[in-house]
């Protein structure tokens, strides 16, 4: 007699969600669970406190703004959706913010989430690279150092192109390790050579940096004959140029006439950007139109500090992204010292050589170039770093029974809390009792590997944990601080208040806050860097009547709070202010300097109204010198604000007899000319566009004072 089964079959959805929670039949059962538990924690990090950034860069988020209002503004990344000129990058940054825009409204979550996601998504892709060779504790580590890099916490919760390029390199890194196994095939390098394109489209020629050390491993290393390898190259490229360059051929060849004019660019052309002030410009300081290009050799960044080999671990950049640093450097030594004698196509040395090798170049390429540099470009290398102390880790406990393996690991935990107590040593009077710890907590462990560990694992695994915490507490730390803090204007830092601050001293440093120029300090002597113009606050903000506060998107603090608080930033120091610097220096400075120029202004709720007043009677609401001050404007009132002269008001667009013709048409209603917190007169145009225009305007129109701003009504002339 049969018996029939009375047990029903799993639901088909409960078999898929045990799977993804269960992960490979393989695995241990804590696998799974351990990856999506750190993608979990970093996503929560990641959003804490998102809001207290508000629009985080303005010059960035009003081209959100713009690209969530007009699919033409979406595709050229224009600063209004009028189209008068676009950011100085491509715009494939700001579309994932521009869609969610458009989506969800204008607001501080709706443009921060996109880059949050990124972050998760990097750190998910860099444990998948990792693991596959090298295992899951492997990966989880590295991952692990990735979420808690300070820069990276900062930067993937910051609207700049930045996340984006991190996102796609890692995944280019991926894509190339995969195409290097046995069963790899062409199809993961032409995948390689798509994600390489699209990070141009992100951040111009940046995102070819690593193209030569990868190309030449998979040249030498990948599976079957030289001809077969150089063919799969080059169809990668090809892919590659395809990726990127269907955009620049359609922006190329577009009338000018009905195309926003390419913001950056001094006659007009993507190329002409690509090549000059975003390509090598930034490497030997040649950058027309820049703020501070122009390299001053013997050691000097022109204005953007030292250049040389220790610059990663400066005081303004240390802190950043160099604490696991020297770890990596000989992790990559080590890894290479095991794998050497390994056949030509092993997939662990190659590892070594595709991380190491772009961690290499692109340190070389951040420590000496003269052009412009900041600190947050820094994130660039945290997942190569991370890779390197994963990996390297991994092999090194593998060999640990050997005395050189031990005594390497031992050094690695030794050197990384020497070079964390020295980190910590620079802000001094935050957690002074965290430095002290670090070192204690790695002496022991590193002593712990270099005898017990050899001889017994589970006190071995106990010495190495202890070894990670050692190393990540400082960065930990550094990161709880950074997202415990608010960050606006286009240069800001990561860690605790003055963590960013070394360059001040001597030169540029680049602390938080800032514009996109803040590594241009006082000492460089821009005009108005020094007094807060009249009627203003010395922060630069526009005193606070009934009813005339700064506009912020909903949710986000008062200025001023949010930016101070927690013991990341201590002492109620806002995030836009450098200690010890004369009033003017501070986030909003003055007409035509550096903090106007280089920061959002303070709209006030009269200047907001002003505006909205037949805003739709007009093409753009209003006209101001410099894409800050138009974008808070536009932010403030969501409708477009022409920005003269691109980022620093030194572009030549739009023309004298173009803007004339504008103000005819009755195209443009106001001028700003000044106040709240925002540039006036020419920026940094000098005798150029922008002081034509502004020339103009004032001997030409009646002057309005709205609230503490000074405005110009084009259509009321004298």
């Amino acid at each position: 007699m049969t018996t029939m089964s009375t047990t029903a079959p799993a639901a088909p959805g409960a078999g898929r969600l045990t799977r993804m929670w269960r992960g490979r039949a393989e695995d241990a059962p804590w696998v799974r669970p351990a990856f999506l538990g750190l993608l979990a924690v970093t996503t929560a990090l990641y959003l804490w406190n998102l809001s207290a950034s508000g629009y985080a860069n303005s010059f960035y988020s009003a081209a959100v703004q713009a690209g969530s209002e007009s699919w033409k503004a979406f595709f050229f990344g224009s600063l209004d959706a009028a189209n008068a000129i676009t950011v100085d990058k491509p715009p494939a940054a700001l579309w994932p913010m521009a869609l969610s825009v458009r989506l969800f409204g204008l607001g501080s979550w709706q443009i921060l989430v996109p880059e949050v996601l990124m972050g998760v998504a990097t750190v998910a892709v860099l444990y998948a690279a990792v693991r596959r060779r090298f295992g899951a504790g492997a990966g989880l580590v590295a991952g692990g150092v990735l979420a808690l890099t300070p820069v990276a916490a900062l930067m993937f919760r910051f609207n700049n192109p930045d996340a984006l390029l991190a996102l796609l390199m890692t995944v280019a890194v991926y894509c190339v390790l995969r195409a290097l196994e046995q069963d790899g095939g062409a199809r993961w390098l032409v995948w390689a050579g798509v994600a390489f394109g699209f990070a141009f489209l992100a951040k111009t020629l940046q995102a070819f940096l690593i193209l030569p050390p990868l190309a030449l491993v998979y040249g030498v290393c990948a599976p079957g004959t030289i001809g077969r390898r150089i063919g799969r190259l080059a169809l990668a490229g090809l892919a590659m140029i395809v990726s990127a360059g269907w955009w620049v051929a359609l922006v190329e060849l577009w009338p000018a006439s009905s195309r926003p004019y390419v913001g950056g660019s001094q006659n007009n052309s993507f190329l002409e950007l690509t090549f000059g002030y975003n390509g090598l410009g930034r490497i030997n300081g040649n950058e027309v139109g820049s703020v501070g290009g122009g390299g001053r050799g013997g050691g000097q960044g022109g204005g953007w500090g030292e250049t040389g080999i220790v610059r990663m671990f400066g005081d303004s950049v240390g802190g950043q992204i160099s604490w696991l640093l020297p770890a990596a450097l000989i992790l990559l030594v080590a890894g290479l010292v095991v794998t050497w004698r390994a056949p030509r196509t092993d997939t662990a040395r190659s590892a070594f050589l595709v991380w190491g090798g772009s961690l290499l170049i692109t340190l070389a390429v951040f420590s000496f170039m003269a052009g412009i540099f900041h600190e947050y470009y820094t994130v660039a290398l945290a997942p190569y770093v991370a890779a390197l102390v994963g990996m390297g880790a991994a092999v090194l406990w593998e060999e640990r029974n050997r005395l050189v393996a031990s005594a390497a690991l031992a050094v690695t935990v030794a050197v990384t809390a020497w070079w964390a107590w020295s980190l910590l040593g620079r802000t001094p009077e935050w957690m002074p009792w965290l430095r002290w710890a670090v070192l204690a907590a790695g002496a022991v462990a590193a002593l712990g590997l270099l005898g017990a560990g050899r001889v017994d694992r589970r006190l071995g695994l106990g010495f190495a944990g202890l070894g990670l915490v050692a190393g990540l507490a400082g960065p930990c730390a550094y990161t709880l601080a950074t997202v415990d803090s608010g960050h606006q204007g286009s240069i800001v830092t990561a860690g605790p208040a003055g963590a960013g601050f070394g360059g001040m001293r001597g030169g540029p440093g680049g602390g938080p806050g800032g514009g996109r120029d803040g590594g241009m300090r006082m000492a460089y002597g821009f005009p108005g860097a020094g007094q807060a113009p009249t009627g203003q606050t010395p922060n630069g903000q526009a005193p606070a009547g009934p009813g005339q506060g700064a506009q912020l998107p909903p949710g986000a603090p008062p200025q001023g709070q949010g930016q101070g608080q927690g013991q990341g930033r201590g002492q109620g120091q806002a995030q836009g202010q450098m200690p010890g610097a004369p009033p003017g220096a501070e986030r909003g400075g003055t007409g035509g300097g550096m903090g106007g120029l280089l920061n959002g202004a303070s709209v006030s709720a009269a200047a907001k109204a002003a505006l909205l007043e037949d805003a739709d009677d007009h093409t753009w609401a209003a006209a101001a010198i410099g894409a800050q001050n138009a974008a808070s404007y536009q932010l403030a009132t969501e409708k477009p604000v022409m920005a003269i002269g691109g980022f620093n008001g030194s572009d030549p667009s739009p023309t004298l007899d173009a803007f004339k013709r504008y103000v005819a048409e009755g195209r443009i209603h106001y001028f700003i000319a000044s106040g709240g917190g925002g540039g006036g007169g020419g920026g940094m145009g000098g005798n150029g566009t922008s002081a034509q225009i502004t020339a103009w305007v004032q001997d030409t129109f009646e002057q309005v004072a709205v609230g503490s701003s000074t405005f110009y009504d084009l259509t009321s002339p004298k």
